[in-house]
């Protein structure tokens, strides 16, 4: 038997490495430099503990802090650290899981007395201490029945080892007290583990089941450096100022009302104005882009969604149907199925292709309770939806339409900055995608085409795609530089041959059209949400619920506001009056915090001169202006849809 290993390198190089060595070993041999750098390895295309040793003659790859992938591992490392030394200060505690998340760690614990904000300071510290020890993750394998026996007592790990381990697994310990079914892989040790902190205390239901029992859920975040973490953490103090749960209640924009249930949105008064200006933009996006505007029922026969397929794959996810005197009926989780029957209402030629049918339209979806958000996770929402029927010939400029749509959109509420991946199929090879190989060749080369008529940048996610078509997801920057996933343009290929579709082609004969679905806004609400977190709840003025107030100095002056009040009304501004009995500067104060963006006061000066002295929310006092001036100037600002004013 051979005494050494034959290990590949990335650039083709191959080294000789002997028995029992692992890859941090390999490093070290290539340069302290790269050892030093080294955070995980991945051997022949799966990821491997750094210190585990190389089993065969493989392939070998090096991952960095430059490697995303490293990151996760870095994160779970943490949250190890986290259990190891929650076990030392509070033993009696059971553990659930610990995944790394895309802004951290978290890790679920079972225990009878709540963790306290002081317990979170002192399980901060223990992890500290045990930091600078520098113990080792240690990886052990253990077979099925002992580690069930080892277990018996604990009904989460006797759980996760019925569903995931093999005949064998691996656990991992850290120090005298952690030990955890765990796939791994892991740092060396905790020495590698520079920079983290704990955030927050939550409740979770164990698998996110409520029906399961509850446990305690701790979040914290880890970056390979303090720098990092420290910019992290000024970010996230920034998205707490401006959470859209606290600025809805604030600015009285929204509620989600108990009495009512969780996940359903009332809209006030002011947000109602936002919305409608949302809506109303988009739908004379709609007619002047060629869409056809439709509307579809909220509840229809279940036997519609047994047909597109819904009632089986999406079931989870969709209000238990309801009894009535002819049939089951099924509130709609989807506007696609509605938008079909319209087009399979006639039978359409060549020449009325391409039909696009546009909607804002109300879905129910059903979602566990634990994971709804405000306005960002609902059980009720508004999906402004489209869905294009049109030729294979037409499907390119067609998706390029969609695209440009989708940037215009996003330009037109102050989004310059947007990321896009193009999700494709695996080539067939695990049997879980609908369509042709045709089908997706055509499809996916109509996307990338689109992409690059349009100079797009776009990231390839292979095998991200959807079971039944490619897509195209658009994902906003905001002005903290959190991404947010917004438009998706995707193709069909399941519910056109579900619904028989049809169109006759120039041959005479009857064809199949291609079927996209396409969302700019995703949901009204959630869209809603974003924009209240980007402008921090100050819109800009064309999108502002109430863009100018008028404040009178005194009594006397109430009449003249009032009069000025009218004028900006009959102009077509949202303008109110606060006629209060305080004074002015608190008034000031209150419409600044209300984020209005024009205060005009008026006094015995103004009411003489017929003009108001303008204040700006931002930019404090503008001087004093005749009041058609002021219409002028802030007119300008809602035609260009500015976003300073």
């Amino acid at each position: 038997m051979s005494e050494s290993l034959t290990i590949t390198l990335p650039d083709g190089s191959q080294k000789s490495v002997p028995l029992g060595s692992g890859p941090l070993d390999l490093a070290k041999s290539l340069g302290p430099r790269l050892a030093d750098d080294a955070v995980v390895a991945r051997v022949d295309g799966q990821l491997w503990d750094l210190t585990r040793p190389f089993e065969k003659d493989s392939k070998l790859e090096i991952l960095t802090s430059k490697n995303p992938e490293a990151l996760e591992v870095y994160r779970h490392s943490t949250a190890h650290l986290l259990a190891a030394a929650v076990l030392e200060l509070f033993p009696e505690t059971k553990l659930g899981i610990g995944p790394p998340i895309d802004t951290g760690f978290y890790y679920d614990f079972q225990r009878e007395t709540p963790f306290t904000p002081e317990d979170l300071e002192k399980i901060e510290a223990r992890m500290q201490e045990l930091q600078a020890k520098g113990l080792t993750f240690e990886r052990k394998l253990t077979p099925r029945e002992v580690g069930l026996k080892k277990y018996a007592d604990d009904w989460m790990k006797r759980e996760l080892i019925e569903e995931r381990a093999g005949e064998v697994f691996s656990e991992y310990t850290l120090g005298p007290h952690f030990i955890d079914f765990c796939r791994g892989p892991h740092v060396p040790s905790t020495s590698r583990l520079k920079a983290f902190k704990l955030l927050s205390i939550a409740g979770a239901y164990w698998k996110g089941d409520e029906h399961n029992p509850r446990l305690q859920r701790i979040y914290g975040t880890a970056f390979f450096s303090k720098k990092e973490q420290d910019a992290y953490l000024q970010r996230l103090e920034e998205a707490k100022k401006r959470d859209h749960r606290k600025l809805g209640q604030e600015l009285d924009l929204f509620s989600i009302q108990e009495l009512a249930g969780p996940g359903l949105i009332f809209w006030h008064p002011k947000g109602g104005r936002i919305r409608k200006i949302i809506e109303d933009w988009m739908r004379d996006q709609y007619l002047a882009r060629g869409y056809s505007l439709v509307y579809t029922p909220h509840v229809m026969r279940r036997d519609l969604w047994k047909i597109s397929g819904h009632a089986n794959f999406y079931s989870d996810n969709m209000f238990k149907p309801m009894e009535l005197d002819d049939a089951e009926y099924q509130l709609k989780p989807m506007n696609c199925p509605g938008h079909i029957l319209i087009y399979k209402d006639k039978l359409h030629s060549y020449r009325d292709l391409p039909v696009r049918l546009g909607e804002l339209g109300t879905v129910y979806r059903y979602e566990r309770s634990g994971v709804m958000h405000g306005l960002m996770r609902v059980r009720g929402f508004t999906q402004d939806d489209a869905h294009i029927f049109c030729t294979p010939e037409q499907i390119e400029d067609e998706v390029v339409s969609c695209l440009q749509f989708a940037i215009d959109t996003l330009s037109t509420y102050g989004f310059d900055d947007y990321e896009a991946e193009l999700s494709t199929w695996d080539k067939g090879a695990s049997g879980k995608y609908d369509g042709t190989p045709e089908q997706w060749q055509l499809a996916e080369n109509a996307l990338k085409r689109a992409t690059e008529r349009l100079n797009m940048k776009v990231k390839v996610m292979p095998d991200e795609a959807a079971f039944y078509g490619p897509k195209i997801d658009v994902k906003l920057v905001d002005a903290i530089g959190r991404l947010w996933q917004l438009s998706t343009v995707q193709f069909d290929f399941t519910l056109p041959r579900r619904f028989d579709l049809e169109y006759v082609a120039d041959d005479g004969k009857k064809h199949q059209p291609l079927m996209v679905h396409r969302a700019l806004y995703g949901s009204i609400e959630r869209f809603f949400g974003i924009l209240i977190e980007h402008y921090a709840g100050a819109f800009p003025v064309w999108l502002a619920p109430v863009q100018a107030v008028v404040l009178p100095i005194t009594d006397r002056h109430a009449e003249y506001a009032q009069k000025v009040v009218d004028q900006l009304k009959a102009a077509g501004l949202r303008a109110e009056l606060d006629d209060r009995k305080e004074k002015v500067n608190l008034k000031i104060r209150d419409a600044q915090l209300q984020k209005i963006p024009y205060m005009l006061v008026v006094g015995d000066r103004e009411a003489q001169d017929g003009s108001v002295s303008v204040r700006n929310r931002k930019h404090a006092d503008q001087g004093a202006q005749k009041v058609d001036e002021f219409l002028t100037n802030i007119q300008r600002l809602i035609d260009t849809k500015a976003r300073e004013e």
